[in-house]
């Protein structure tokens, strides 16, 4: 996906990440400030599908190997105002800083939410709309967005419920898929970079046997023939002692 043509919607947005923004690695939290309304995919709290300029904290909840489930706090981290679902995409180069990007809107509507980069890494989460969402930002802002067609609630009146087993199941069990500015739906594959191909090993011939078993292997038919003509004189012998016996 171009993201630097995603990145030049993002306006001031973009700038106004906390200058000491910074994050746990384990589950990339990151501190970040907003200058202005920011819309939101995802499950959230009644009245909270666009958060008011603020601080929030991001962190990822659960990952699996193809999606991430990402967690919006409030700065004391007390109150948990979306879980998202997140698909990872990758950058050719990483930022030492946070980087998140934003679909265009039209003036007066507020930024809607749209990637999120963590400081030294190539990988981030971009984030998956509800279908008919997409459709409009897609359009608007004339770049693909993720979307799934899945059924999930869009708000929750209790907290607790945005941790809820069943939300995050059907989360990471939702199909996803992207739609382009002009409406055709396509595979996620076509929109989102794929993780870089790390080059194979070159494969050594032989491998499996131990040099160490080459010797042992070599010296076996001397052996049997060893062994045969041990019991070969064996047998002469004892016949020779049969004789003087008789």
């Amino acid at each position: 996906m171009n993201l630097s043509k995603i990145a030049a919607t993002a306006g001031c947005l973009a700038l106004v990440l906390a200058a000491g923004a910074w994050a746990d690695t384990w589950n990339r939290k990151t501190v970040v400030k907003f200058s202005g309304p920011v819309e939101i995919p995802g499950v959230h709290l009644a009245g909270w599908g666009v958060l008011p300029a603020g601080t929030y904290v991001f962190k990822i909840m659960d990952s699996q190997s193809n999606r991430h489930i990402v967690q919006i706090f409030s700065e004391d981290e007390k109150t948990v105002y979306a879980t998202v679902l997140a698909i990872p995409n990758y950058r050719l180069q990483a930022t030492d800083k946070t980087v998140i990007t934003f679909s265009e809107r039209p003036s007066g509507q507020p930024e809607a939410l749209r990637a999120w980069f963590y400081p030294g890494q190539t990988s981030g989460e971009e984030f998956v709309y509800p279908k008919a969402r997409a459709m409009e930002l897609a359009k608007t802002a004339s770049v693909p967005v993720l979307f799934t067609p899945a059924e999930m609630p869009a708000e929750v009146s209790e907290p607790a419920k945005l941790a809820d087993a069943p939300i995050l199941t059907e989360m990471l069990r939702a199909p996803v898929m992207a739609v382009q500015p002009t409406g055709e739906e396509v595979q996620l594959a076509l929109v989102v970079t794929p993780p870089p191909v790390l080059e194979a090993a070159p494969m050594q011939a032989q491998a499996a046997v131990p040099a160490s078993t080459l010797p042992e292997t070599a010296g076996s038919l001397p052996m049997i023939g060893l062994f045969g003509l041990m019991a070969l004189g064996g047998a002469l012998a004892l016949r020779a002692v049969e004789g003087r016996v008789r």
